[in-house]
Order: structure tokens, then sequence, then C-alpha cells
């Protein structure tokens, strides 16, 4: 192990032990092209290790926002670690360099490779798994996230070329969260534009960062949370990257919501808008990210009082909370899932939905019946999933 990689170890486990964050320098020797040598100078990340009883071996960077002006480095930063800690995933909320210190392009495009390099290189010190290392960003954050996800092979001028730079800085998922995207459309963030690209600005170097133009077939899988209201940056910033990554085929989703201001953070205290963290919860969950497992593939069919569903779904919920859960649609009392979609291989609890109509003269709210007592007796299904192709014969009673 070398001097890097025994400090990085020494102050993680340090980390565990005071539930605080650990302050990193990304450059312990001196950040490439700094002026000086205050926190403003010198990039640095706040590790924020999740307990070591719930870890999964995940990690996010997180890229608070401010505009490149500044940095909301407490609901966009600290607060979303913890939120990600809850999860057993390890946060490290990257500080990057700013456009009103003296600090343009490409200097945060350099800092923030460096962020997702330095984790991946350390992934073993810090514990975790070197290809589940996820980047979050909001608003100016939200554009340095999406410009590692589509420009992380680019190599700019003033990086130090050291071992830790020879490490991959593709991230494995990305979320950038009411995000600057364009620099060039009249929807772009002008006070974003004028911090990144400083006196250097030209429309040539502003469409190189407008990362709607720079999506490929490399980029990696995309989650985007918006709000249609957002006066300060217009969702047509997170249209146009879902777009660009649909016309490429990258894997994404899009959660835009009708009310909401710019800079909501997670925003728990709505009931509503702050739902959206629970969708990239599960986003991350069902894609594996939050626990990589074997998936069986599965079909069957479901009957009630005797009779096929006419329509429904079947949910296979793992033993484990971080693992993928699947649900299978019926219709017609039929199922079918594939390999990739299916349940995780080994045991699993069944729950199933219905159409009331299956039921002559049951009354329900929405039209919909769940149940968990599927058996006479009542509990659940719990099944044991192997590898192969499960037939499956369910038949619930009402």
């Amino acid at each position: 192990m070398n001097k890097i990689s025994l400090f990085v170890a020494t102050l993680f486990l340090t980390s565990f032990a005071h539930a605080e964050p650990v302050k990193m320098k990304l450059w312990p020797e001196g950040a490439p092209g700094a002026k000086g040598n205050e926190d403003k100078d010198q990039p640095f990340i706040n590790v924020w290790a999740a307990a070591k009883e719930k870890a999964n071996g995940a990690a996010f960077v997180v890229c608070p926002g401010g505009g490149y002006g500044g940095l909301a480095a407490d609901h966009e930063g600290v607060q979303v670690a913890r939120w990600f800690n809850g999860l057993g995933v390890s946060a490290f909320v990257l500080h990057y360099r700013l456009g009103s210190q003296g600090y343009h392009f490409p200097t945060q495009l350099i800092d923030v490779q460096r962020a997702i390099r330095h984790v991946r290189a350390n992934a073993k010190e810090y514990g975790i798994d070197p290809q589940r290392i996820g980047i979050i960003g909001f608003s100016a954050g939200g554009h340095l996230t999406s410009m590692a996800a589509t420009m992380f092979d680019e190599k700019p001028a003033g990086m130090t070329n050291d071992a830790v730079d020879q490490v991959s800085a593709r991230p494995d998922v990305a979320a950038p969260t009411y995000p600057v995207i364009s620099m060039i459309e009249d929807f772009g963030h002008k006070g974003s534009r004028k911090n990144l690209l400083g006196p250097n600005d030209n429309d040539e170097l502003a469409k190189h960062v407008s990362t709607e133009t720079r999506v490929t077939a490399n980029t990696p899988p995309i989650f985007i949370f918006q709000t249609d209201e957002d006066p300060v940056v217009p969702a047509e910033n997170a249209v146009a990257f879902y777009l660009a990554c649909r016309k490429n085929k990258v894997p994404a989703e899009l959660h835009i919501y009708r009310p909401g201001p710019h800079g909501v953070g997670l925003y728990l205290a709505d009931p509503v808008l702050g739902t959206w963290s629970m969708h990239l919860r599960d986003w991350l969950r069902n894609q594996g990210f939050l626990k990589p497992s074997k998936r069986a593939a599965v079909n069957g069919k479901l009957s009630i009082n005797g009779t096929p569903v006419s329509w429904g779904g079947v949910i296979f919920t793992p033993e484990d909370p971080s693992a993928p859960v699947a649900c299978a649609r019926v219709s017609r009392g039929s199922f079918k899932l594939d390999e990739k979609n299916g349940p995780v291989a080994g045991k699993v609890k069944l729950t199933v939905s219905y159409s009331a109509a299956d039921v002559p003269g049951l009354e329900t709210r929405d039209g919909t019946v769940t149940t968990k007592e599927q058996t006479p007796g009542g509990g659940d299904w719990v099944i044991d999933l192997g590898e192969n192709a499960k037939n499956l014969d369910l038949q619930a009673r009402r």
C-alpha cells in the first residue's frame, strides 16, 4: 500500500469511528494551476462514509450548485451525503474551484474527473466497488455532473497525469438534478456560462461545454429531476439532455414535477416534491447499483378464485432491501420476465395485485386489489428461485 492509500485508509476508518466527514485534498501536494494554498485554490472532497454495518459498497460523488460562483454545500452537499449514507452508500462531497475565484474551464472538469478517479483509485481503502461509483450534482453542479458523464475521456490541458489520472474518470451512473445543460441556447443559464468560461468566453467554447451536444452511446445511465416552474434554470435544459440520451440510446429516466422553485435540494418536507429522491433510490436499486444480484427468468399464471386474472401484477421482493424488486405485468392470467428484468435468484416474497372487477361484488376505492393474504389462512408466498425459468401457478382466494 502506498503512502497516499495508507493515508486514505486511516482517514476512512476515522470517519467510521466519528460519523463525521473527513476532508481529503484531491492533490495533497498541490492542485495543478492553483493560485494559492487556501481551500478555494485546492479542491477537496469531504468523505461521508456509510456506516460499516449498513454499507453496500456503492459510492456517489456529490457536486453542490451555485452557478460556478459559489457552493450550496449544505442542502446540496451535506444533506445529500447523509441521505446517501442512509441507503448504505458512501458519499464524497466535491468542493471544486470556482469562476468567482478566478478559475475557469477546464479547471472544473479537471477537478471533477480527479474526484471520480481518486475514489476509484482508492476504492479498496474506502471499502467500495470501483464499478459502482455514481455522480450527482445540482444546478451548475448538475452541469458539472453532465460534463463528467459525457466528457470523461477528455484530457484537459493542465492535468497532472500521475498514477491517479491514469484511472478511468467515467461514472457508472449520473444524476444531473435541475441541471444547467446548454451554454448556447436561449434557455441556458447566463451566469453559469460567465463564471465557467470567464474571459475566454466564445461561442465555440460555449458549444464545447453544452452537454446536450456531448452525449454518446458511452454516456452512463442517467437520472434527471426537474421542476416545471423553475424560473432560474428552465426545464428545457433537463429535457434537452434527456432527448440527447434518447437519441443515443442511453438508458435515462426523467422526472419533471409541476410546482417547485429552483434549488430545492432533497426537499424532503414536501410530501409531493420530496418523493423525487425516492424515485432515485428505486432507480438505483432496481438496476442493481445498490446491490448487484443474480436474477432469474420467471413465467407463470395468476388466477383468482380459479379464474385467470384479467390484468394485474406480481411483485417479487427480495430479503435484502438493497437488492432489486421485480414486477411482472399480468395480462389474461399470464406473466413473464426475462433474466435481465426478473427477480433476484433466491428467496423472494410474492405480492399480487389485480383488478377488483375480477371479483364480483368486491368494492375498492381505486378498482385495484393488492393483498398479502394469498393462501388459505393468510401469509405471504415465499419462494426460492434458482437461475432457470419457473412455471409458477399462483392461485389466490377472495
